[in-house]
């Protein structure tokens, strides 16, 4: 039977996730950053600690969070630092208290798809392709959209960009896209994030193989 990611302690599972995501390029580098509320308490979630390689994390590389306040609660090393987007998973988890798991990942196909969208455009329309019922999307030829923000210098002001746009209208898909930079994705668990990454990362393929 398959080893599923819930079956594991969080930690040991963030790590299988970024090396596996590193693996196919999603996290090259430094670049990425992949949380999940701790199991003990539903104001705090582990987020990758800043600037270490993903493909070589340990259990130990990983700092815990509180949401409210927005602080540090735990870290293995002094030297450790939150992630840089650390505050974009704050949001997540604040806008929607059902979500146990926040990746954050890089690609060069959804970076070359969202390249060719309008910069006015706040919208990515996907394609109707088989996979979008991985995300529930359960109607004939759907029409969906991701949502589609600027990558701006300060991730704070991001963060409070995703979280002004997102208290009036809720996302169609537990996604966004930063333009030119990467894609966020939320899940009730750990492996429902880890499937939705994979599902919006084909449909991310597709479209920049067809633009």
């Amino acid at each position: 039977m398959a080893e599923l990611f819930d079956q594991l302690t969080t930690r040991s599972a963030l790590t299988k996730i970024a090396r596996n995501f590193h693996r196919r390029g999603w996290m090259s580098g430094t670049a990425g950053n992949l949380s999940a509320r701790s199991n003990n308490t539903e104001n705090s979630f582990w987020i990758t600690s800043s600037g270490l390689p993903k493909g070589q994390l340990d259990n130990h590389d990983f700092i815990l969070m509180d949401l409210t306040p927005n602080d540090v609660s735990q870290r293995f090393y002094k030297s450790a630092k939150p992630s840089a987007e650390t505050c974009i998973h704050s949001t997540i988890y604040t806008l929607f208290p059902d979500a146990r798991a926040c990746f954050h990942v890089h690609s060069v196909d959804a970076c070359i798809a969202s390249s060719h969208i309008a910069t006015e455009q706040q919208q990515m329309l996907l394609p109707p392709l088989e996979m979008i019922k991985g995300l529930g999307i359960w109607q004939q030829n759907p029409e969906v959209n991701l949502s589609l923000f600027d990558n701006l210098l300060d991730v704070a002001d991001i963060s409070q960009q995703i979280q002004t746009r997102f208290k009036l209208n809720p996302p169609e898909i537990p996604a966004l896209m930063i333009r030119n930079h990467g894609m966020t994705v939320w899940g009730n668990s750990l492996q429902q994030a880890y499937n939705r990454v994979e599902i919006i990362e084909f449909i991310m393929s597709y479209m920049a193989r067809n633009n």
